[in-house]
């Protein structure tokens, strides 16, 4: 009888690539997927170790899938805390029958999964003879899926330790982001989204090579219906890119933007301020008045003052973005931030917080409120819901739909009322709706 698995996943969308590939892998290797993790032979655990609170998560749900597993089933960890803690995770978890890195033998079989160094690099992680980058997936259970560009970043931002354990960038070759986004199309899937640790640079690896994104886009736009980005450094905003995006008929722009007082963003050791950011912002909507935005700031970073504070605030209240999150700093190990001095007290994070977020809110539901009376093309992701090209999957909020509309169609709504980030749309009383289109 063939064995069963379950992947629990963890972490950012990346992650969610890696546990597709990893699931490819279990399905070429003649396992069967779960109903339930209880019922598994085979429980991978997919972490993320990119925050305290994430490597937090992560622990609780080791054990409680361990807790909860059947007799004689196995647990494997992998992902980003297995790669970065490696044999310390395994001493601290006993209840874990293995701890494997990236692309490592999940099931304990050595058959393509055996570890390479990196060549001609001599630094970082080693990489799987069969990267997850380039394995093969199975098919898409909605109608988007997350396509990852390339693994691993040349940045050296002074609070992430991602490049520590993900390595150097590595770039996927073109051809083959194509196949793949070709071969999910044609088993129904509408939306591609596009993510790396950074995306803006795919085809620039370690200073070698050119930038290769805005080609990508072209050509990817001839093979899938919707394409979104995610995670764009802003320095890489050029106007080609700019008007790439634009193209895609999607113009959703998710700027890692982390903070915006100039002071402080060269203590985090990245480019930028707010006054930059709001130029491009600005030039954007005078492309494209329709464009959304996505960022994500850190409060609390060592040496935050009231006056970074209070200039992240006017920010946030004058770029007017769609979406925003705003997350704890945490001292990474190994980072140039963790012998920073200039702790900011918990207390005085948290108030900062909840007065960013507050604030957000509010924005957030005003932008949404002025989307009634408007008629979206929303692409229907299952019965009742559907997204508009101002929604990523899993991450912004939806958009409620007429419960008959197929999953997977794209289809024109007239949203008729407001609550947060959720709106609700119907189909138009008449084909011609007064509604302008958004």
């Amino acid at each position: 009888m063939a064995q069963r698995f379950w992947v629990e996943t963890l972490g950012c969308p990346k992650n969610s690539v890696d546990s597709d590939k990893v699931t490819g892998r279990l399905l070429a290797d003649g396992y069967l997927p779960a109903d339930a993790p209880d019922l598994a032979d085979l429980v991978v655990v997919n972490t993320c170790a990119f925050i305290e609170e994430a490597r937090q998560e992560s622990i609780d749900t080791i054990l409680s899938l361990s807790d909860a597993r059947r007799d004689g089933a196995e647990v494997v960890v992998t992902g980003c805390m297995a790669e970065r803690y490696g044999a310390e995770l395994a001493d601290a978890l006993p209840e874990v029958d293995r701890v494997v890195g990236f692309g490592g033998p999940v099931t304990g079989a050595d058959t393509g999964w055996v570890p390479v160094s990196i060549g001609g690099i001599g630094r970082g992680p080693t990489v799987p003879a069969l990267d997850l980058l380039n394995m093969p997936r199975p098919a898409a259970t909605a109608p988007w899926a997350y396509v990852k560009v390339a693994e691993g970043c040349d940045r050296k931002c002074g609070f992430c330790a991602i490049p520590s354990f993900r390595g150097p960038q590595r770039s996927r070759a073109r051809a083959d982001v194509v196949a793949e986004a070709g071969s999910l199309a044609a088993s129904g899937l509408r939306e591609v989204v596009l993510v790396a640790q950074d995306l803006a640079s795919y085809g620039r690896d370690q200073g070698e090579g050119a930038k290769e994104l805005v080609p990508l886009l072209d050509e990817l736009s001839s093979v899938v219906d919707r394409l979104r980005l995610l995670y764009l450094y802003p320095s890489e905003l050029t106007d080609d890119l700019i008007d790439a995006i634009c193209r895609t008929g999607v113009p959703y722009f998710d700027l890692s933007l982390q903070h915006v007082s100039r002071p402080l963003v060269r203590r985090m050791r990245r480019w930028g301020e707010g006054a930059r950011y709001l130029e491009r912002i600005h030039a954007i909507r005078d492309r494209e008045p329709d464009a959304a935005f996505r960022s994500n700031f850190i409060v609390g970073y060592p040496g935050e003052t009231e006056a970074d504070h209070d200039a992240l605030l006017a920010f946030v209240e004058e770029a007017q973005l769609d979406w925003c999150g705003f997350f704890r700093y945490s001292p990474e190990d190994g980072t140039y931030a963790a012998d920073l001095d200039g702790a900011v007290p918990d207390a005085l994070v948290a108030d900062r917080l909840f007065e960013l977020r507050d604030l957000q809110d509010d924005i957030t539901a005003s932008r949404r409120d002025a989307l009634v009376g408007r008629t979206v093309s929303v692409l229907v992701d299952e019965p009742g819901v559907g997204r508009s090209h101002r929604e990523a999957p899993e991450i912004d909020g939806i958009i409620t739909v007429p419960g008959h509309l197929a999953v997977g169609s794209i289809v024109e709504v007239e949203v008729v009322a407001a609550e947060g980030p959720e709106v609700h749309a119907e189909l138009p009383a008449l084909a011609t709706s007064s509604g302008r289109r958004a």
